[in-house]
């Protein structure tokens, strides 16, 4: 576990690393997992062996959102003048992100039954 443990925050100092020094536009956690998901690739075995673990850390995933909120109530009073407007962007690239995602459903669903039609 402790390996695993290290792996995972190596790549995340590594993504981190990489995102300052060439200022890419990507969080350093974002190009971390990249890499995770790319050291999955080269050595398939890894991903096995780190499964308990990343289990581990997702099962206590709300724990994360404790420090969130505790911002969200910091900042309450902006919050309060720009509740609405941000109400209605949540609101709207939901309904998007949803429409989206039922839209390239489709599409999908449609390029298969054609695939396997002509099979």
């Amino acid at each position: 576990m402790i390996f695993n443990l290290a792996v995972i925050l190596s790549l995340q100092l590594a993504g981190e690393a990489l995102a300052r020094g060439l200022g890419l536009p990507a969080p350093g956690p974002v190009v971390g997992m990249a890499l995770l998901l790319v050291a999955f690739m080269l050595r398939p075995g890894l991903a096995a062996r780190m499964q308990e673990t990343t289990r581990g850390i997702l099962s206590h995933l709300s724990l994360l959102f404790v420090p969130a909120g505790v911002g969200v109530i910091t900042h309450a009073e902006a919050l309060g003048q720009t509740g609405p407007a941000l109400l209605a962007a949540i609101v709207l690239s939901t309904a998007l992100a949803l429409a989206a995602g039922a839209l390239s459903f489709v599409a999908v669903a449609r390029l298969t039954a054609k695939t396997g039609a002509r099979e």
